[in-house]
C-alpha cells in the first residue's frame, strides 16, 4: 500500500538572528529570532510511504542524498511514523529552485516541506504549530518556514506575528556562489559557542535587538526594522568571526559596500547575511528595481533574486492547487523575478 503527499515551503531570512542552541538538547535556539518567509524561492517535497520499501530513500535535486542528509530525514520520518502508528518506509523526493546548503535557508524550507508532506501522507491532519514543532527538531529555522509573513521563534514556539504586507519590504538575494558552504550552520554555532570570546555578548545583545526589531515591525516602521536587522546580522557574524568561523566572502563584502552606497544616496537599503556568503538587501519596494540593478553589477554577484514576504508551507493538491495550513494567517504576494548579472 502507498500513501503520498506533496508539500511546498519557502525559505526564510532571519531579520533578528538566532545563533547557538540551548544546553540540554531538543534543538532549541539560545535566543529568539524573527524572520520573513520569502516568496520567490521554494522547496517542493513529495513523500510516499510504501509498505514494499525496506529502508527510507531520499532524492535531493535529482540525485541520491548523502548519508547524513538521509539520516536527518529519517529522524523526522520516524517521529511522524510514531505519531501515526505507521511502520512503512518512505521514498522522499525534494527539489529546490535555489542553491542548496549554501546559506539560503534550504534546510528551513526543506524540513518544513518534509514535515508537512510526511504528516499528510501518514494521515495526520496537524495544525501549523504541530508541524512547526516536527520541523524544528530537525532544523530550528524550519519552524519559521511553516508560517507565512513575519514569524517569531522563541524557544520551542514559532508563531506568525505579522502578515506578509505589514511593511513594504522587498528582499534582494545576492547569489555569490552555487557551491555548498564549507561549514554547516550547526557546526558553526557549536564552534562559536565553544571558542568565541564574544559569544556571551551575543547572548546578551541578541534578545534586546530582537525585542526592538519586533516592536518596529509591529509599528510598521520599515527603516528601523531593516536597520536593526543589519545590526543583528553584524553582531552574529562578529561572534562567529572571533571563533574563526567565517561565512562571508569578498563578494559578500563588495555587495555590502553597494548597499551602504545606496543608503548614502537616500535609499532605504540595509544588509543581512546568514551562515553563508550570499548577502540579502532589505529595501523599500519602491527602490527595489534600482537597488537590484546596482547589486547585479557588483563584482562577484552572479545574480539577484527579488523576493517578497509570502505564504507558509502548504500541501499541493493537483485538483485544487495549494492549500495553506490551518493556523496560517494571511497569504503573500507573488515574487521571484530574477535579475541576471549584467
Amino acid at each position: 500500500m502507498k500513501r503520498a503527499a506533496v508539500a511546498l515551503a519557502h525559505p526564510n531570512i532571519a531579520l533578528s538572528k538566532y545563533w547557538g542552541k540551548r544546553a540540554g538538547g531538543g534543538n532549541v535556539p539560545a535566543v529568539p529570532s524573527l524572520s520573513v518567509t520569502l516568496a520567490g524561492l521554494a522547496t517542493t517535497t513529495s513523500v510516499t510511504f510504501d509498505d514494499a520499501l525496506e529502508v527510507d530513500a531520499l532524492s535531493l535535486n535529482g540525485a541520491p542524498a548523502s548519508e547524513g542528509a538521509l539520516a536527518r530525514a529519517t529522524e523526522l520520518l520516524d517521529r511522524v511514523r510514531e505519531a501515526a502508528g505507521l511502520r512503512a518506509r518512505a521514498h522522499v523526493v525534494s527539489m529546490n529552485d535555489f542553491p542548496t546548503a549554501s546559506g539560503l535557508a534550504s534546510s528551513a524550507s526543506g524540513f518544513a516541506a518534509l514535515a508537512l508532506a510526511a504528516a499528510r501522507a501518514a494521515g495526520l491532519d496537524l495544525p501549523a504549530d504541530r508541524v512547526a514543532d516536527l520541523a524544528r527538531r530537525s532544523s530550528a529555522s524550519a519552524a519559521r518556514s511553516v508560517f507565512g509573513g513575519f514569524v517569531e521563534l522563541d524557544g520551542e514556539v514559532a508563531r506568525q506575528v505579522a502578515p506578509p504586507g505589514k511593511i513594504p519590504l522587498e528582499v534582494l538575494v545576492c547569489v555569490t556562489t552555487e557551491a555548498p558552504k564549507a561549514v554547516s550552520s550547526r557546526d558553526g554555532m557549536a564552534v562559536t559557542a565553544e571558542k568565541s570570546p564574544y559569544y556571551p555578548g551575543w547572548l546578551e545583545t541578541a534578545p534586546r535587538l530582537h525585542g526592538e526589531l519586533r516592536a518596529a515591525l509591529l509599528a510598521g516602521d520599515l527603516e528601523s526594522t531593516c536597520a536593526l536587522a543589519e545590526r543583528s546580522a553584524l553582531a552574529m557574524h562578529a561572534s562567529a568571526f572571533a571563533a574563526g568561523v567565517v561565512y562571508v566572502s569578498g563578494a559578500t563584502l563588495d555587495a555590502l559596500a553597494t548597499v551602504r552606497s545606496l543608503r548614502s544616496e537616500g535609499v532605504v537599503a540595509y544588509a543581512t547575511m546568514d551562515a553563508g556568503p550570499h548577502l540579502k538587501c532589505l529595501v523599500h519596494a519602491r527602490d527595489a528595481a534600482r537597488a537590484s540593478e546596482r547589486l547585479a553589477r557588483t563584482p562577484g554577484v552572479l545574480r539577484v533574486i527579488r523576493a517578497v514576504a509570502g505564504e507558509g508551507a502548504r500541501i499541493l493538491d493537483g485538483k485544487a492547487g495549494a492549500r495553506v495550513l490551518d493556523g496560517e494567517a494571511g497569504a503573500g504576494a507573488a515574487g521571484g523575478a530574477v535579475e541576471p548579472r549584467r
